[in-house]
């Protein structure tokens, strides 16, 4: 099992980034008062409300309720896990990401050798492709040469049930690793199987070029055609693409990117010099595929059989797409022949003609309303409603802007409304108001109510500098009966043995039941009063003590039978409230 990455080393990364240095080299800031502020990257918006606080290292948008820290920033913005955003950041930082071991922290060896083993593994391949005269022949009869091979390091998997088990399995460890990797199957009376036999093997790569897993394709007529990795720690097929590192090795910033639905079209695709093509990995085009497109690229084109399972494909791939299309970004499709996929397009009619197919690409804008008017009678007002319902119920998804402004004025023109645009408009905010009622709990004047519990976390989170000075509370305040004292206790408790800033405490409680709650007050205006913040914390913190007090009396007041310490306690708080 992986190691846990130190906390110490979260916060020491944390605290050598600039989370505006980091999100300015993604997204441009302006400064704003004694913040930074830009149009959201998550969602779209015409005024600025995302917000960065150097001084917290903490961002929060008050448009769709974005926040975080800077690795958080990487986890939404780049789309990368977790452990991953930590790698990125420690690279530009020139650090190694230590682990948890029994022993004591080291450099991680588990994920090391998933990465290891898997790498391995594609030059096993890679070696066994040399000796393999059928496969060979095989890629020279698909018209690929030795230069794309080499570029997408391809493989061949021999025939026997155990010639990459025998070469890498030198351990029940290195085994174990292969099964959860999915390289082997565990046999049910023990040992183990390669997954993939006799079959040409296409490695995939993550977006650092590291081999998470694999598509093998049968050389015969044998199935399933197609064999792909199942999910492991390290690979996520909806999360990834086939062929995206090439590109993004190859651009910088791409004019567009090409998505077809298997390997052998993004390796012949690039023999004929498209380089921009990458595949979905033996699943739909999901919306994290679109999401990491757009962060890549402005144009989009979709690939797909001109079949109904071709157009199916393509309708989810568009479903999938609507929330990312921001303005600036473009969605295309293209359908070919029944007869051809992208592979034998491109080798029966050549790259300028299939190129040509591309330019001229229906937009999504006119797949979806050819779709959606396709069996309905629009001759009548009750066709005319169910269409304008329907495709106000997708066009909702698509950000603010002037992509959802022009398709509004295209349905309104296709439904020959004319200058009733008006009749739109009240359908849309009628969903808008519908799916309000069923998704918004109901709240008290739409802000959060903030008790005294609420404002001393708030006060803590917003100015952890200031809390971490305070003198320690005693431990009796947390039988306080008080929702939330706590996490209010913990949190003056990681400050006192570790002073940080707002986004390093957060860090702490990421992935909490009240990590998002915190969050919201990190970022929530009218905490303090005025521009003494000690003075404010140590005000509230006495009010709490003092409700403790008050608590502990009527409990001792209620109560039958004192023992005597009890009983000089309560005598001690009565003349306590007396002189108060």
């Amino acid at each position: 099992m992986a190691g846990k990455i130190p906390q110490s080393f979260i916060d020491d990364l944390l605290n050598r980034t600039d989370i505006v240095e980091l999100i300015d080299s993604r997204v441009h800031l302006k400064k704003a008062g004694k913040n930074f502020q830009a149009c959201c990257p998550f969602h779209n918006e015409k005024s600025p409300s995302f917000t960065v606080s150097q001084e917290k290292q903490f961002y929060h948008c008050f448009g769709c309720g974005a926040h975080g820290n800077a690795v958080g920033f990487l986890m939404e913005y780049d789309g990368l896990s977790f452990p991953d955003a930590i790698a990125e950041l420690a690279n530009l930082h020139g650090l190694q990401v230590p682990v948890e071991q029994s022993g004591g922290y080291q450099q991680n060896p588990a994920a090391a050798d998933q990465y290891q083993l898997m790498e391995l593994a594609g030059r096993y391949f890679q070696s066994q492709l040399k000796t393999a005269p059928q496969a060979i022949e095989y890629l020279k009869q698909r018209g690929l040469t030795g230069e794309v091979v080499k570029q997408f390091g391809i493989g061949y998997a021999p025939s026997g049930w155990d010639g990459l088990r025998q070469t890498l399995a030198r351990s029940a460890t290195a085994e174990a690793q292969l099964v959860e990797l999915g390289m082997l199957i565990q046999r049910d009376n023990g040992g183990s199987y390669d997954r993939f036999r006799d079959r040409i093997m296409f490695p995939i790569q993550d977006r650092r070029g590291r081999v998470i897993g694999f598509g093998g394709r049968v050389l015969g007529d044998g199935t399933p055609k197609y064999l792909n990795s199942p999910e492991t720690p390290i690979f996520h097929k909806g999360k990834e693409l086939f062929g995206l590192y090439q590109v993004k090795e190859k651009y910088r910033n791409p004019n567009r990117i090409l998505i077809v639905e298997g390997y052998m079209d993004v390796v012949a695709l690039a023999q004929f010099g498209v380089d921009y093509a990458v595949a979905s990995l033996g699943t739909s085009t999901t919306p994290d595929h679109m999401h990491l497109l757009f962060r890549t690229t402005a144009e989009v084109i979709c690939c797909y059989d001109g079949d109904n399972a071709g157009r199916e494909a393509a309708w989810r791939a568009l479903e999938n797409a609507l929330p990312s299309l921001q303005d600036g970004k473009t969605l295309r499709f293209v359908f070919l022949p029944p007869e051809h996929d992208p592979d034998s397009y491109i080798r029966a009619y050549g790259r300028e003609v299939f190129e040509q197919q591309l330019d001229n690409s229906p937009s999504f804008a006119e797949f979806m309303f050819e779709r959606l008017s396709r069996d309905i009678n629009l001759s009548g007002e009750a066709g005319q409603n169910e269409l304008a319902n329907k495709a106000i119920a997708l066009i909702r998804r698509v950000p603010e802007g002037f992509n959802r402004e022009s398709l509004l004025t295209r349905l309104s023109a296709q439904l020959r409304w004319g200058e009733n645009e008006k009749r739109l408009r009240d359908i849309f905010r009628r969903q808008e108001q519908e799916d309000q009622t069923r998704t918004t709990p109901a709240k008290s004047g739409g802000k959060i109510k903030l008790t005294l519990i609420r404002r001393a976390i708030a006060l803590v989170v917003q100015h952890p500098q200031e809390a971490a000075l305070l003198p320690p509370l005693p431990d009796v305040l947390k039988s306080l009966n008080e929702p939330g004292i706590e996490v209010f206790m913990s949190l003056l408790a990681q400050l006192h043995s570790n002073p940080m800033t707002t986004g390093q405490l957060l860090e702490h409680w990421r992935g909490t039941r009240e990590g998002n709650a915190l969050a919201q007050l990190a970022m929530l205006d009218g905490i303090a009063i005025g521009e003494n913040i000690r003075e404010e914390l140590e005000d509230v913190c006495d009010r709490l003590l003092d409700l403790y007090l008050q608590q502990r009396l009527e409990i001792l007041q209620n109560q039958s039978q004192l023992t005597q310490e009890e009983k000089q306690e309560l005598l001690f708080l009565i003349s306590e409230y007396k002189r108060t």
